[in-house]
């Protein structure tokens, strides 16, 4: 089994990612293998509405200049897909909501492609706004047809300045509880214990 997490930072190792490998590491404690993507420093654009995906029908977006491709491949593979991101203007980033909408639009042009795997948001956020963002994360798995894991929280983690969400003992113990359920609900899917 393998999961597959995207962090929409700007900012590569920062508190988005913090709390990602908090949850990573639960799923690595499991035996399933895992895999962190960092979207910061890569440029990736926003969904054109060209449906070439609808037409061609091969898995991938037809706009092939960034590494969203990439990034499909990655999601087609993994049984599980975690999207992390900051709280920007009470939304996802830009590179997280481009990944959302060409992803998304790949996957339901191809027979919902990630359907019935496993997926989970997880938000960064200084004070305010973080729901929103953790509703928009999800609504990218229940278009899908993916099963939304939960935790003993919303999985939410509190802080600024990278490194600082690690100071936020009640998100870091909600992203190890959700890496924990992830790693139990696929091993019930997959029938290993």
């Amino acid at each position: 089994m393998k999961v597959v997490a995207f962090s929409g930072s700007a900012r590569k190792g920062g508190n988005t990612a913090t709390l990602l490998n908090g949850v990573l590491a639960e799923l690595t404690a499991a035996g399933i293998e895992t895999e962190l993507v960092e979207l910061a420093g890569k440029p990736v654009s926003g969904c054109i509405a060209c449906y070439k995906c609808f037409k061609n029908k091969d898995r991938r977006c037809a706009v092939g200049k960034d590494i969203i491709n990439d990034c499909l491949a990655k999601m087609e593979a993994a049984d599980g897909i975690i999207l992390g991101s900051p709280t920007y203007f009470a939304d996802v980033s830009a590179g997280m909501k481009a990944l959302i909408e060409r992803c998304g639009m790949v996957a339901r042009a191809n027979n919902d492609m990630f359907k019935r795997k496993v997926g989970a948001g997880v938000v960064a956020v200084r004070r305010a706004g973080a729901y929103h963002v953790f509703s928009s994360l999800n609504a990218f798995f229940l278009i899908g047809q993916m099963i939304v894991v939960g935790s003993s929280y919303w999985n939410i983690g509190i802080g600024r300045e990278a490194g600082e969400v690690s100071q936020d003992l009640e998100g870091i113990k909600t992203m190890n509880d959700l890496g924990r359920n992830m790693a139990w609900l696929l091993q019930q899917l997959h029938g290993s214990k």
